[in-house]
């Protein structure tokens, strides 16, 4: 049996989702920066670990200047899963991370939110950590969209748990 679910990925402008999108569904990445209008969509099939199939339908949206709260609602319905992203070298794009989190959480209830700091390339990585942490910065993976590190295992795990 196949299964399909919806993936969105949200953050503010330029942390990378599209970059992201693409590392995943297509194995590219480019070094030139366009901006997303709206929504991309495309679908990615995995083998999950027990045999099944699913089809993870992944929605790109553009980046929010203010909160998520300005994403139009009908690019959220019927998620099974949102992917926060900001910028490791941003500061500006993780300060509003708890309340963006707890809209989608309140929102979305019963939607899997999980939280991405990209670009680790752009950093070293047991000082980002360390001052993430220190800020009480919650996430779930650091990547790297431009090398590929994490991006892969991330959407492996997330497909596990959103099949459950």
């Amino acid at each position: 049996m196949k299964l399909s679910k919806k993936v969105v990925l949200l953050g503010p402008f330029g942390v990378g989702k599209t970059s992201l999108f693409r590392r995943f569904i297509d194995n590219e990445f480019s070094e030139g920066y366009k901006v997303t209008l709206g929504v991309q969509i495309k679908k990615k099939v995995i083998q999950l670990p027990d045999g099944r199939e699913l089809s993870m339908i992944i929605w790109d949206t553009e980046g929010h200047s203010n909160s998520v709260e300005d994403t139009r609602r009908s690019y959220l319905l019927g998620s099974h899963a949102i992917i926060y992203v900001f910028d490791l070298t941003r500061e500006d794009t993780y300060k509003d991370l708890y309340k963006d989190l707890e809209y989608l959480k309140n929102t979305y209830s019963k939607v899997i939110i999980k939280v991405l700091g990209n670009k680790l390339d752009l950093v070293h990585e047991k000082e980002m950590k360390a001052n993430l942490l220190e800020l009480n910065i919650p996430f779930d993976y650091l990547t790297s969209a431009k090398t590929n590190k994490n991006v892969q295992d991330f959407f492996s795990d997330l497909a596990k748990e959103i099949a459950e």
